[in-house]
């Protein structure tokens, strides 16, 4: 609080009618600080985190694509499926309890942001690639995780088309989407090989793919990943190439509002949980022997801390210690996840590379939790 401010306010407040009564000009007074302090009060309202919006509401409200294998697809029997979606299960479970109290809201590239900003939404889970534009305050002034992940952007064409690289679509139509950062990295793309193209621009990716299957473009652009999550859903994959060329790095990660240090810290460390459960070989399977384990063993001192039996990592972050067993239980660690949507045991079957955990040969790494 002010009081300084508060001081000057009031002594303007007095000049106003200086030749006024006193009882009037002690009203005015008392009236004037009633506004000033209701003020402050709102002020520190408005600090409330989405955190505790979330957790007293019950209920996470995660925004996601919905249309894209792999990452999140609303199936058939109404239920979403996914790496987007399980992470934002995972979100659920740590911040509630309950991995299944998620509201799932589809949106596409262009409302995405929007959605995030006026509160449609609580965070975003929708393959959004983390830059600077987006991460700044001057851009869209959105707070990301950590990177759950690492992709490039690619070309798809028909294999009956012969072509083989990015020069052989000098001249040609692409369909891409629009609001995106693949429209703009295509753009680069082209024009650092001074190459022409015509933008074929739709609102979602299954508006591209179809116009690209129709014959409205000679090649489609987007994620490597979604290329390849989207060919699956064609009726003959086969007939469809991804060349080699990658046109940038997306590191996609999901994103909060950038006001929200509470919340950002929260996501984060939810993240880092995955990462860190593969890292320690805790799974879905043996989460809970691995809390009997360490209850009985004084000297696992980090598996202790990790599982919520000792410190209270779980309370600086605004939710419950045991956050890393209710998330482990729910969707598994991030191989677990993985494997699960785009690895071995799903259609896609893309290799992890550097999607790998470190100890692995990959980048993805946890701080430590201490």
């Amino acid at each position: 609080m002010n009081f300084a401010y508060i001081s000057s306010n009031v002594s303007r407040l007095k000049s106003y009618s200086p030749n006024i009564k006193n009882v009037y000009t002690s009203s005015f007074f008392i009236l004037g600080l009633s506004i000033l302090f209701s003020g402050c009060a709102s002020l520190e309202k408005t600090n409330t985190s989405r955190l505790d919006l979330i957790q007293k509401r019950n209920e996470l409200i995660c925004g996601v694509s919905g249309k894209i294998p792999g990452f999140s697809f609303l199936k058939k029997d109404g239920k979403y499926e996914g790496l987007d979606v399980d992470i934002c299960r995972a979100f659920a479970a740590a911040f509630i309890g309950d991995a299944d109290r998620v509201k799932y809201r589809p949106l596409t590239a262009t409302e995405r942001f929007t959605a995030l900003k006026t509160g449609e939404v609580d965070l975003l889970s929708r393959n959004t690639t983390f830059n600077l534009s987006r991460d700044s305050i001057g851009g869209n002034g959105v707070q990301f995780a950590p990177v759950v992940f690492f992709d490039g952007q690619g070309l798809m064409v028909k294999k009956k088309s012969n072509y083989s690289s990015i020069d052989d679509l000098n001249g040609t139509n692409i369909c891409v989407g629009s609001g995106t950062t693949t429209e703009q990295n295509l753009n680069d793309s082209f024009q650092e090989r001074n190459l022409k193209y015509t933008p074929i621009k739709y609102a979602d990716l299954n508006q591209v793919s179809a116009g690209y299957l129709q014959g409205r473009c000679q090649a489609m652009t987007s994620d490597r990943s979604q290329l390849a999550a989207i060919r699956t859903s064609f009726k003959t994959p086969s007939k469809h190439i991804i060349l080699d060329n990658v046109l940038s790095k997306e590191p996609l990660a999901p994103a909060s509002i950038g006001t929200d240090q509470k919340l950002a810290d929260a996501m984060r460390w939810v993240i880092y949980a995955l990462f860190t459960a593969e890292e320690y070989g805790i799974t879905s399977e043996n989460v809970d022997r691995k809390l009997e384990i360490a209850k009985s063993n004084k000297k696992l001192t980090s598996m202790r801390r990790i599982l919520g039996v000792d410190g209270e990592l779980g309370k600086k972050l605004g939710i419950k210690n045991d956050f890393v067993v209710r998330i482990i239980r729910s969707t598994g660690n991030y191989s677990e996840i993985y494997n699960r949507h785009l690895g071995p045991n799903s259609k896609l079957n893309i290799k992890r590379g550097i999607n790998n955990n470190y100890k692995n040969g990959g980048i993805l790494i946890a701080p430590p939790m201490k």
